[in-house]
């Protein structure tokens, strides 16, 4: 290899080249190698915001990642259900985001979370304020309402003769009309640990918007069933693809048509290690949707005395963030962000890029294809929200541009980057732990090489129950450069091709010597 190559040029090589090389053998990649991650890219975000994001990131003395995640955030909760971003065809996506960044304690995760939310609730407060009025106006008109019904319908009840029947039609029209007077709802932007229930009803009654925010990970639990003992996600599921959601009330059902539920949480790296334990949560498609940070703690190299963030610079962010959350707040039907053609070759070139990384065999991604098979989309969110965030007075009215595409690229390759860390910390693939399994067993018997069935005879049932639980590991090995598969040339003869054969790295007979 050349000097300076990276982990993934030795990857491909092992993957594409190793074949020529029979005799070569690269130095393998340990498993569980964690490369030293990128930080956030705070310059793809907009000048007012990413001076923020740094301010915050500096008086605070945590990584920036942190801040930065929250402030993707903090920009979905404002444009969530309100914006869609037009890719092509029918295909639209909307501008919301799940984020979840992981730090360990001490690491002042609830101070930056308050300061990355506060124009939220100051958001929602003056809503709420706004909604005062005409809230009290409708409650008081449907309690005359119904009480003009009730007593029309005593009177109705009390009467005998031919006036009976048109004093019952009569209270039937006013119970009719009573009950279709609806008070509006309480504006709600922000939800915190609430139960699924609580959340679906939220997004029935805020039109279809609702973001929950916390700085720690108890959500989590109640996903996977704290209170009720059985897990619900259907409505993160829904909320985050966007797909219709039915409501059950007492008295009615209600359908939320496109649900635009956000998430933005700071947790402890052992909760996403807790959560990757839960198989429930892969095999339903829940972890898939997050985008992970897992920043570099600072802890032990902080300054004492840091500067604060700039008045300026901290009344601009709450000044934005509040302008933006209210411009969309009586949208009913998405504002449409459409994407010049120069954005709709970048967003097209990226994906092109990433598609050879979703190979289940020498693919970068392959073994988090689950996750990486929605990066696509989570890019045209972000130039979504960034597009948003660059035009504050008028971008519904714009289309978004090649250069606000390309920010949203460099952050999803950030969010890449760390979603190969997290899942591993999670342990929520099943190739990573078999591969693991696997090495052992190689290390343990110093093969040069071994037949596919002798190596499936050496291991466990209830970790391989079938050769096709093999497949998945070996290809892991192989991308990591720990043995190459090689298939017998057929004898001319009939019946089942020859099983392929693996040659094991010395490296692994070495150790046993």
């Amino acid at each position: 290899m050349a000097p300076g190559a990276t982990d993934e040029d030795l990857r491909e090589a092992l993957a594409l080249g190793a074949s020529t090389l029979p005799g070569v053998w690269a130095e393998p990649i340990p498993l569980n190698h964690q490369p030293k991650l990128p930080p956030f890219p705070v310059h793809a975000l907009p000048s007012w915001l990413g001076e923020f994001t740094a301010a915050v990131a500096e008086e605070t003395q945590t990584p920036v990642d942190m801040a930065g995640a929250l402030a993707l955030s903090v920009l979905a909760t404002a444009a969530g259900g309100r914006a869609v971003v037009q890719v092509r065809g029918r295909w639209r996506e909307p501008t919301n985001l799940f984020v979840v960044v992981a730090l360990g304690p001490a690491n002042r995760k609830s101070a930056v979370f308050a300061t990355m939310t506060g124009p939220l609730y100051e958001a929602e407060r003056m809503l709420l304020n706004a909604a005062a009025a005409p809230i009290v106006e409708a409650e008081l008109t449907a309690k005359m309402a119904q009480e003009a019904a009730d007593q029309a319908a005593a009177k109705a009840a009390k009467t005998e003769g031919p006036e009976k029947d048109l004093l019952v039609a009569e209270a039937i029209a006013l119970a009719q009309a009573a009950e279709a007077l609806t008070i509006p709802p309480r504006p709600r932007l922000l939800a915190d640990d609430a139960t699924p229930e609580v959340i679906a009803t939220l997004l029935a009654d805020q039109g279809g918007r609702l973001a929950v925010m916390s700085a720690e990970g108890g959500i989590f639990d109640i996903i996977a069933g704290r209170y009720s003992g059985t897990p619900n996600m259907e409505v993160f599921l829904k909320g985050h693809a966007g797909d219709r959601l039915r409501v059950d009330r007492r008295s009615r059902e209600e359908y939320v048509e496109a649900p635009a539920l956000t998430m933005g949480l700071a947790v402890q790296p052992t909760v996403l290690e807790d959560i990757g334990k839960n198989r429930g949560f892969d095999g339903r498609g829940l972890l898939a949707r997050f985008l992970y940070s897992l920043p570099e703690s600072l802890v032990g190299y902080r300054k004492i005395n840091p500067d604060p963030v700039p008045e300026a610079v901290a009344a601009r962010y709450e000044r934005n963030v509040i302008a933006l959350t209210l411009s969309l707040a009586d949208w009913t039907d998405p504002a449409v962000l459409p994407l010049t053609p120069e954005a709709d070759a970048a967003l097209s070139a990226y994906a092109q890029q990433l598609e050879p990384q979703l190979r289940a065999k020498g693919g970068r991604l392959g073994h988090i294809g689950k996750w990486a098979g929605k990066l696509v989309g989570a890019t045209a969110r972000i130039a979504g929200i960034l597009h948003l965030a660059g035009h504050l007075e008028d971008g519904y009215g714009k289309p978004i541009s090649a250069a606000t595409m390309k920010a949203a690229v460099e952050v999803s390759e950030y969010f890449a980057q760390h979603a190969l860390t997290v899942f591993d910390l999670m342990g929520a693939d099943a190739a990573q732990a078999r591969a693991r399994t696997l090495l052992e067993v190689l290390a343990a018997n110093g093969w040069e090489s071994v037949s596919r069935r002798d190596l499936f005879a050496k291991l466990s049932r209830s970790e391989f129950p079938t050769i096709a639980d093999l497949e998945p590991a070996v290809a892991l090995l192989e991308e990591h450069g720990y043995l190459r598969s090689q298939t017998p040339p057929r004898t001319g003869k009939r019946g089942r091709p020859p099983a392929p054969r693996y040659l094991i790295h010395p490296q692994l007979r070495e150790t046993q010597g």
